[in-house]
């Protein structure tokens, strides 16, 4: 096992994302009821307040999430403020992460 020196941010869509997001699939209807696993972001490991971090990735974080349901830039909401970003998403924050594999870490980068 391996300390890995990251943070986290686990990141879950709330109501006013899939409300968005069901406006652009027919197939399925989205729901906050849904039991939908939440994405991960690595962070530093050494912070003490979580405001500068959200404050640095935030619109970062939003733009991916977004995009996860369409690429179509003008289709995400206009206003993506902090604020709106802390109504959208529910986040959770954590300090510690361990590799439990043997084989090293692969790390893709993407835009």
């Amino acid at each position: 096992m391996k300390l890995v020196n990251r943070g986290y941010l686990t990141i879950r869509p709330n109501k006013p994302f899939w409300d968005w997001a069901n406006e652009f699939e027919s197939d399925m209807e989205f729901s906050v009821d849904d039991d939908v696993e939440p994405n991960v972001y690595l962070i530093t490991d050494d912070f003490f307040d979580i405001e500068p971090i959200l404050e640095q990735n935030f619109k970062k974080i939003f733009k991916n999430e977004l995009s996860m349901i369409t690429d179509e830039e003008s289709a995400w909401p206009q206003e993506r403020t902090m604020e709106s970003f802390l109504e959208w998403f529910d986040l959770e924050i954590g300090t510690t992460v361990f590799d439990l594999e043997k084989s090293d870490l692969k790390v893709e980068k993407i835009e």
